[in-house]
């Protein structure tokens, strides 16, 4: 084999595919009603999102390629994602007539907000705070709340979309952990 098949440039975006990998394969699960299991998978693209930056920056390696991957991968695993995953496993199956259509448009502003948001990160460019709550937590909040939908009433998932679309567009300052 002649040279290196995977340079050190290509590495944190294996972890990056490997985020969008778990989104899609959560929305799949989403479609065989396996919700726990999509739930746990937008975790999973969670830590995969976290460690891509850590390993770019690590590596000295950080592009704009790179950048851009993130957010399209973090689009659907934090922003589609949990939002179907939300409607299908709570708010779809409880919901008569018209309301269910409420419920589908509060998924879908969910989503939105969370690409609005992403394109803004894109621009601002800012390295010292976030502008309004990233994508990445308010997504993967939802998931984690899917594990709670015996315990927490079902109206508490449509307030929770809500607050965090919100939040994800909001001009609020949000430290930056970790980094």
């Amino acid at each position: 084999m002649k040279g290196n098949p995977i340079t050190a440039r290509m590495i944190p975006s294996i972890f990056t595919l490997a985020n969008l990998l778990f989104g899609f394969l959560a929305l799949i699960l989403v479609n065989e009603e396996e919700h726990t299991l999509a739930a746990a998978l937008i975790l999973v693209a969670v830590l995969m999102d976290s460690m891509d930056g850590k390993v770019a920056r690590r590596l000295s390696v950080s592009s704009d390629f790179g950048k851009e991957l993130d957010s399209l991968s973090d689009v659907v695993s934090f922003g589609v994602a949990p939002a179907i995953l939300t409607y299908q496993a709570i708010l779809y199956p409880l919901q008569p007539g018209y309301i269910r259509y409420i419920m589908l448009s509060i998924a879908a502003i969910f989503a939105l907000c969370g690409a609005i948001r992403l394109a803004r990160f894109n621009m601002l460019n800012i390295t010292t705070h976030f502008v309004g709550v990233p994508i990445t937590f308010a997504g993967g909040l939802l998931a984690l709340l899917v594990f709670f939908r015996t315990m927490l009433p079902w109206y508490s998932y449509p307030i929770s979309m809500v607050f965090l679309a919100f939040l994800m567009v909001s001009t609020f300052k949000v430290t930056k952990l970790g980094k």
